[in-house]
């Protein structure tokens, strides 16, 4: 453990602008979303139709999780946070634990490190206590701002101690997914794996006719959610994520013991002994055709799951609550093409994210030192850009594009119109594409003029993405909701398409992008 109290220094110093930025930004979304719904329910009896339509309705209830007080106020206005804001802090703190384990590792880092007074412990050590607190801090702050807004303290406590509970889960999660692997990026990859079988099975467990299914028990997630914040305040659920991560955290430890420095119980496949890569294009597309195709893969997934429940949300018509809350989420073209609509909105932020993890792969070459030595023939720094760029845009497109034809093969079956729906999902998704590319484009903005801003592409995606889920039930004024990209896309199926807009959106990322071109062209390479 010798140097633990450094490495702490040096992580918090590292993450001083990421980690308040995150907390804070959640923070302000749990708090502001408790605060605008208020208004939503002016009595109990409003409440309870719309917890009653909620619980009533797989669809939302696979996304969301079910209602469990329909007179609460705190139960009902974070219904959505509660499960999938959980989602969010897991992955946060997935980054977190690669990042200064792993990543480091990989880059070599700490083995410059270890040859001072560094223990081999000390790595993870220092990241558990830094992950822990931040965790910690976290749930105190959404506690005491859901407190200050006017819920009940109990409940908004639970609400804190559940969000602080999986980030010290999902931090020991990282951890052990740091020693099984040789890469971050493989790293990474397992532990937003293992959130999302998390997140599946708190679904499944909900969709049972138990209350909750045994599913949700396995769920750290799930755990989230039983703690049944301003529903009860069920206390004893905590014991639950506290003894995983009492198993958790000692298996991290032990198997950083029993492996070699940089290397992995789950080594990666060598390639072929022979190959020749002829362009700049075909080495970007070598080192990103395994996670376009695990994007490919999870986008068909999610596609065909979200497609074949979208026909059960036609049960909300009884309910006027229910349907001004899923137009405020989607359009006002008809229940189901108002949740259609909603979904495929929040697909082209979440595939966005394909072209900012590009645009970092870019960033990451360059610290690497590789970009440097491929720069040093006769590869020009455009042609090195252009390769990633044009890997970037082509796989957020196809991402979109699949996962939009599986949604309408879905929802086709299940209404007996395949053929139509598959065309109309399909281009339903189409038009998220420009508002993608302009993040795309900005992160590629940012690379160019600050390089160690990078991912900062990160943090505009989590602000477009909250003005777009909340920005209406804030009550923010027009000219900031308009600043995100995706308040331009249509909202189809069943709304209204402005060419004019899509061309503005494709014309905005075109100059964004010739712009970080430009720079990118003019700077320094970093070694």
């Amino acid at each position: 453990m010798t140097g633990t109290a450094a490495m702490l220094r040096l992580d918090l110093r590292r993450d001083r602008w990421l980690l308040p930025a995150w907390i804070i930004g959640l923070a302000l979304v749990v708090v502001s979303s408790a605060a605008a719904t208020r208004g939503l329910y002016p009595d109990k009896a409003s409440l309870a139709s719309a917890a009653q339509t909620l619980n009533a309705t797989g669809a939302l209830v696979a996304l969301y999780g079910k209602v469990y007080d329909p007179t609460s106020l705190g139960a009902i206005s974070l219904i959505k946070l509660t499960a999938f804001g959980a989602a969010i802090v897991a992955i946060l703190f997935v980054f977190v634990a690669v990042r200064h384990t792993r990543s480091d590792e990989e880059s070599g880092r700490l083995e410059l490190l270890a040859g001072g007074a560094v223990g081999r412990f000390a790595p993870i050590a220092a990241t558990l206590v830094e992950g822990t607190g931040a965790s910690l801090v976290l749930g105190a702050a959404c506690a005491l701002g859901l407190g200050i807004v006017g819920l009940p303290w109990a409940g908004a406590v639970a609400f804190g101690a559940g969000w602080a509970a999986t980030g010290v889960v999902f931090t020991a999660a990282g951890l052990c997914a740091a020693q099984l692997t040789v890469s971050a990026r493989a790293a990474v990859g397992l532990g937003l794996m293992a959130v999302g079988v998390a997140y599946a099975l708190r679904a499944v467990g909900d969709l049972g006719a138990a209350d909750p299914g045994w599913a949700s028990w396995l769920s750290p997630i799930g755990w989230s959610q039983q703690l049944r914040p301003f529903a009860g305040n069920r206390w004893w659920v905590l014991a639950l994520p506290l003894l995983a991560s009492a198993l958790a955290v000692p298996l991290a430890f032990l198997l950083r013991a029993r492996r070699d420095f940089g290397a992995g119980y789950l080594p990666d496949r060598a390639g072929p002994a022979e190959g020749r890569m002829g362009s700049a294009l075909a080495l970007a597309w070598r080192l990103q055709r395994g996670v376009l195709a695990a994007w490919l893969l999870g986008g068909l997934v999610m596609g065909l799951v979200l497609g074949s429940i979208a026909h059960s949300v036609t049960g909300m018509l009884d309910s006027p609550e229910m349907r001004r809350y899923v137009e405020l989420l989607g359009g006002a073209q008809g229940l189901t093409d108002a949740f259609l609509a909603a979904e495929v909105g929040i697909l082209g932020a979440v595939v966005s994210a394909f072209g900012i993890a590009t645009v970092l792969r870019m960033s990451g070459e360059e610290t690497a030192g590789r970009a440097e030595q491929i720069l040093a023939t006769a590869v020009s720094r455009l042609r090195w850009a252009a390769g990633y760029l044009l890997v970037a845009v082509l796989g957020v497109a196809a991402i979109l594009l699949l996962t939009g034809a599986a949604m309408g093969l879905a929802h086709g079956l299940a209404i007996d119109d395949p053929v139509g729906q598959v065309g109309r999902l399909t281009a339903a998704a189409a038009g998220q594409i420009p508002a993608a590319l302009v993040l795309t484009a900005l992160t590629m903005l940012l690379f160019g003029l600050v390089p160690r801003w990078t991912a900062a592409g990160w943090v505009l995606l989590l602000a477009f993405v909250a003005l777009g889920e909340f920005g209406t039930l804030w009550r923010l004024p027009r000219w900031l909701l308009d600043a995100s990209p995706f308040a331009h896309s249509p909202q189809l199926p069943g709304g209204p398409v402005s060419v004019l807009a899509l061309v503005g959106l494709l014309a905005a990322s075109a100059l964004i992008l010739a712009a970080g071109l430009l720079l990118w062209r003019r700077r320094d390479v970093r070694g």
